[in-house]
């Protein structure tokens, strides 16, 4: 018979894959050296993952924000302009660093068409696009295209984003950030 999921140290494992893959990264993942960082056995990962794909993506799971929540209540540019220069700092500070950085590694090998996480990411970009096209629409009616505004907006923070993390850069990243938020929500 096999044994029970402890949900709670499924849970702890959870935590501890995002934390491994942002101390050293995702393209060279192995079950074993993972295992000896979570102090248990790839043996047990199986158990409670299945493969190593599913674990990644469960693990992945529990870092998605609430994106819907970050957009709620705002009606009008100037507030959704500030909420999103907001989300710069909260992604490049605090605990939302460890998933985001995790997520960029993913996104970037969801590239390979015959990626395991081409599915997952594709829901994780439309996660994010889709309620700031509903934002944008509501915000401003006049809007040509919301939905490509959105995209803009989440690209351009994606890799403003890295550049940031890549380069230091903090002035000049802070500044496009600001730049492309005002010309994506329609503010001259």
């Amino acid at each position: 018979m096999p044994r029970p999921l402890d949900h709670a140290r499924r849970a702890e494992l959870l935590a501890g894959v995002i934390a491994y893959i942002a101390e050293h990264g995702l393209a060279e993942l192995s079950l074993r050296p993972l295992a000896d960082y979570l102090g248990t056995s790839s043996r047990m990962l199986i158990h409670y993952f299945g493969t190593k794909e599913q674990m990644l993506i469960a693990a992945l799971e529990t870092q998605r924000p609430n994106v819907p929540a970050l957009f709620a209540g705002i009606e009008d540019s100037v507030t959704l302009e500030n909420r999103l220069a907001e989300s710069f700092t909260v992604n490049t500070s605090g605990p939302a660093v460890t998933g985001l950085r995790v997520l960029l590694q993913v996104l970037g090998e969801a590239c390979v068409p015959t990626s395991v996480f081409r599915a997952y990411a594709a829901d994780a970009v439309r996660a994010v696009i889709d309620p700031l096209t509903d934002t944008l629409a509501r915000v401003d009616p006049g809007l040509e295209d919301p939905e490509a505004a959105a995209t803009l907006l989440v690209s351009g923070m994606r890799g403003l984003i890295q550049d940031w993390w890549i380069t230091g850069d903090t002035d000049r990243v802070d500044r496009a950030v600001r730049m492309l938020v005002r010309q994506a929500v329609g503010r001259r």
